[in-house]
């Protein structure tokens, strides 16, 4: 797998994945208006061209298959966006790019801090085995957002 720096000129590609990757998750919870189904290509080119945020991807023959964004908050790494393609789910790419994506964040980061709702079955199990321990849980509608936070493990060197 190799890790690729996404930015501004990607936002199309992240974007369209972003939406093909949460529809399930918008039939899961009965709420269309997830904030990554509704966020616009200018919102998107924002978050990438953000110096607090780091987006990573795979590529798989050229096509844009997996993204992430961490987003910097002193001593936190906010996870966020984690999106992998319909058709390439249940592979391995999510949890390989959060693992390198963890790895290459700013060496300030201590922690990662994440949430999902509560009928995310697949990303509920990653988080737990990828060492998320869950921390709370919020109101959403007519379910809830299950918060999680990982301590840093650090395994290596920054990725270029």
């Amino acid at each position: 797998m190799s890790l690729l720096r996404l930015g501004p000129a990607d936002a199309g590609e992240v974007l369209t994945l972003q939406r093909a990757a949460y529809v399930p998750e918008a039939r899961a919870h009965e709420n269309i208006d997830l904030p990554p189904l509704t966020e616009t290509f200018e919102q998107t080119k924002a978050a990438l061209g953000d110096p607090a945020c780091s987006t990573w991807g795979i590529r798989e023959s050229g096509r844009l298959v997996a993204s992430v964004r961490i987003v910097v908050d002193g001593g936190a790494g906010l996870v966020g966006r984690l999106i992998v393609a319909p058709d390439r789910q249940g592979h391995g790419l999510g949890s390989s790019l959060l693992l390198a994506a963890e790895d290459a964040a700013p060496p300030s980061v201590t922690v990662f801090r994440l949430f999902t709702g509560e009928r995310s079955a697949g990303p509920l199990r990653m988080y737990r085995k990828l060492g998320y321990v869950e921390t709370h849980r919020t109101p959403e509608k007519h379910y809830q957002l299950v918060h999680f936070e990982k301590p840093r493990v650090r395994t290596g060197g920054p990725v270029r």
